[in-house]
């Protein structure tokens, strides 16, 4: 399986890439594991057209099926996230993308697209630290399908 985690904007903090770059490790063993960055569009003042366009590009950059994190999506489990990307692969799906949005959250369109809108939470994360954690749940969901002791 191939896993996308398409977002906006980079990370400049070494220890969320050196945080994201130890579970690309960990993932090689199970799934193709990539980050897809796009610009953030800064020049746009109005919120809505700025989501818009990164809207745009992020789904540009998506393959096989969405999911969008949203704090108003569905609340699953750890185990609940490893059935779903177990279940996917067992449909014949080959390629998962995650998609971030940037600081005012995804566009309409981006959450249309997507087949689950997935919260993990109320809380706000930044954007980089969200990754980080996003990259240690798809680790996580993996290792409970391969029945590994890192969950526990």
């Amino acid at each position: 399986m191939k896993v996308n985690i398409v977002c906006v904007g980079k990370i400049k903090e070494k220890f969320f890439t050196d945080a994201i770059a130890e579970y690309a490790k960990r993932l090689s063993k199970f799934c193709s594991f990539n980050i897809i960055e796009v610009d953030e569009a800064s020049k746009i003042e109005n919120l809505e057209k700025k989501s818009e366009a990164e809207g745009k590009l992020l789904l540009e950059k998506c393959s096989g099926v969405i999911v969008a994190l949203d704090g108003k999506g569905k609340q699953l489990s750890s185990p609940e996230l490893a059935s779903f990307i177990k279940d996917l692969g067992v449909s014949g799906s080959s390629e998962i993308s995650f998609v971030i949005g940037g600081s005012n959250g995804l566009s309409e369109a981006v959450l249309k697209s997507a087949r689950l809108i997935l919260s993990f939470g109320k809380i706000t994360f930044p954007h980089q630290l969200f990754r980080v954690v996003l990259s240690e749940q798809i680790y996580r969901a993996f290792s409970i399908n391969a029945g590994l002791p890192y969950h526990k």
